[in-house]
């Protein structure tokens, strides 16, 4: 009887509710300045949606991406008519018709939910679907609907059928964190979406219905079910012949599912870390940061650069890099294995490309994953004698008339409280310095460094990209790589880079940045310049590779026309390092403990000098 009731209620009010909407709508139309009004007070804005970037090696082919939402939006005329009428046909017959919903549909739909007494039964154009996805809840009351149909009716007038469809299709859900039906064709059969056939098209078409239910990794059959429904919707309307109808059901799927890509993670890691960096000096965050007032203001600007860096990583960028694929699987190969001998220890990495100045290959710590702690640029420790080279030696050649062959005294030195000590404690008289680099004796470089003055010293070392080092490092202890803080991995390859022709400018990983259709958004642009004369480079060459003949790098072998390095050993063993080059690469490597221990015992292994043997020999 309620029932009933209610039947003949709709019935009497429907017609009132038709002249209403009517004489509402006439209104609206003849009404321009409250349409103004209207269309201020909805903003329908475009939300914020978030694409994948992806990381390309040397050969420009993927090796790792980052989503959260696997999207691949394309423009409407990229989408097959086929997948249009699929949706048109059954989601929304009238679109190209309605003014953003219709109103006969939501007859339909009031009076089916009326005779079953509840709010099941939809009626919602694409329009309205659009609308829901963007900006509402999909809570099922006829409060939220009314709310629907205002948005949807102002979409359409802001936007063309044109722009509402592509948006949609773009934009509705398929199951698995996808959206956009060219991010569906790529995530379950692998390839694009204008590569697909028909019949795959229709089964991806049939996920969004119901993506619980349709999601074809879980229910296959019911997405099946579904295709083979939608099918006959066009065969039903005319837009395919029923013959070819059976012969689209009857064509096998192939799920090809995509998988995301997450190679050579302490490589990857690090090139987003260079992106930020990147975006920072390109965008005058750097300057803003280094003129910053005071740490509050700082601070500001530090999280203005990160909005930055999100924004463009949420368009969807690619990232083109040095990565030598090849050559970092078998650079970590082969020092994990090295590593698993010893429990506990770590090791890092860094090689450059000495004619790009490109970084080519890092090793970040046994078995790294990704967004682990990376020592071969976040670890800063100790560069003990390896500093010498920058520091000392190469100041010196550039700054005096001192030659390697010219004498100096290895004795006991004091100056004020400062008395360094030689390896082990000895005392020699007078040395060559030739000899004294070739076995990193400590007090003829403390002589050298009072020769230079520290400050003409350190003049030369800022040159390079040594972020840690502080006022408080302007001291004698600094020419034995005693520091405050330290250096990275990444540092000291970066440096010693210039010892292969005198010219230097910053290595990097990265080559291009560019939006989705190939726009190059940012890219590095540095020049080289000489930071070490012909003199000096001539002369350091020859001293680092009497260094590997003769003296503490002893057991490098390498097939190369040149190979030059030097060691360094800091207090109580904690850090042992090795800095070189070849005729190709320049390298740094170090190991050690991430809690410092006494490496005495492993001294004899030679591990470091094992690891640089490897890396500057795999191509």
């Amino acid at each position: 009887m309620r029932q009933l009731i209610g039947f003949l209620f709709i019935i009497i009010c429907f017609p009132i509710i038709w002249i209403l909407y009517s004489f509402i709508h006439s209104e609206l139309l003849a009404a321009s300045s409250f349409n103004e009004e209207l269309a201020q007070s909805i903003q329908l804005s475009s939300p914020v949606i978030s694409s994948p970037i992806v990381l390309l090696d040397e050969n420009e082919h993927t090796f790792s991406e980052d989503y959260v939402e696997w999207r691949d939006p394309l423009p409407l005329e990229s989408i097959p008519l086929f997948v249009q009428e699929l949706f048109i046909q059954s989601e929304d017959v009238e679109f190209y018709n309605h003014i953003g919903f219709n109103f006969s549909a939501i007859f339909r739909a009031v009076f089916a939910n009326a005779s079953a007494n509840s709010k099941d039964q939809g009626a919602s154009t694409i329009t309205q679907q659009l609308v829901r996805l963007r900006y509402l809840s999909t809570e099922k009351t006829y409060e939220r609907k009314v709310t629907e149909l205002v948005y949807a009716y102002e979409m359409e007038k802001q936007s063309t059928k044109e722009e509402i469809l592509a948006n949609y299709l773009n934009e509705i859900y398929f199951s698995n964190q996808v959206y956009g039906i060219g991010a569906a064709a790529t995530y379950y059969f692998g390839k694009p979406l204008n590569q697909l056939s028909e019949a795959e098209l229709a089964f991806i078409s049939a996920i969004p219905n119901n993506p619980k239910i349709y999601n074809p990794l879980e229910h296959f059959e019911a997405t099946k079910k579904r295709q083979e429904l939608l099918i006959d919707v066009l065969v039903k309307k005319g837009k395919i012949t029923a013959d070819y109808g059976e012969t689209l059901k009857s064509q096998p799927i192939v799920l090809l599912t995509k998988t995301k890509k997450q190679l050579y993670p302490a490589y990857g890691t690090y090139v987003l870390e260079e992106l930020k960096t990147l975006i920072a000096e390109k965008e005058g965050f750097i300057e803003k940061m280094n003129t910053a007032q005071n740490e509050q203001q700082k601070l500001i600007f530090e999280n203005e650069l990160q909005t930055k860096v999100n924004a463009v990583i949420a368009q969807g960028v690619s990232v083109y890099t040095a990565l030598s694929p090849l050559k970092q699987q078998n650079d970590e190969k082969y020092i994990n294995h090295l590593l698993y001998k010893t429990p506990d220890l770590q090791a890092a990495s860094v090689v450059i490309n000495n004619d790009t100045r490109e970084i080519v290959s890092i090793f970040g710590g046994k078995d790294y994953k990704k967004f682990d702690f990376n020592r071969a640029y976040q670890a800063v420790r100790q560069p003990g004698s390896a500093l010498k080279p920058l520091l000392v030696y190469a100041p010196v050649f550039e700054t005096t008339t001192l030659t390697p062959n010219n004498t100096i005294n290895g004795g006991k030195l004091c100056i004020g409280n400062y008395c360094p000590r030689n390896y082990g404690g000895r005392v020699y008289g007078y040395v060559t310095i030739k000899q004294a680099f070739r076995l990193s004796h400590n007090t003829p470089a403390v002589r050298l460094l009072e020769t230079v003055g520290i400050d003409n010293a350190f003049d030369k070392l800022n040159q390079f990209q040594f972020s840690h080092i502080t006022k408080e490092d302007h001291s004698y202890a600094a020419a034995l790589g005693g520091l405050t803080n330290g250096v990275t991995v990444l540092e000291m390859a970066d440096a010693y880079t210039s010892f292969s022709n005198g010219m230097y400018k910053p290595a990097h990983a990265i080559r291009k940045v560019t939006d989705k259709s190939g726009n190059i958004l940012y890219e590095w642009n540095e020049e080289k310049v000489e930071v070490w004369s012909p003199k000096t480079v001539q002369t350091m060459r020859a001293l680092l590779s009497d260094v590997v003949q003769n003296g503490t790098g002893r057991g490098i072998s390498i097939p190369s026309t040149y190979v030059g390095a030097k060691t360094g050993t800091t207090n109580d063993f904690y850090d042992y390092w090795i800095a070189g080059l070849t005729d190709k690469y320049t390298s740094a490597v170090w190991i050690g403990y991430d809690m410092p221990k006494n490496m005495k015992p492993i001294e004899s292994k030679k591990i470091h000098l094992s690891i640089f043997n490897k890396i500057m020999t795999n191509e």
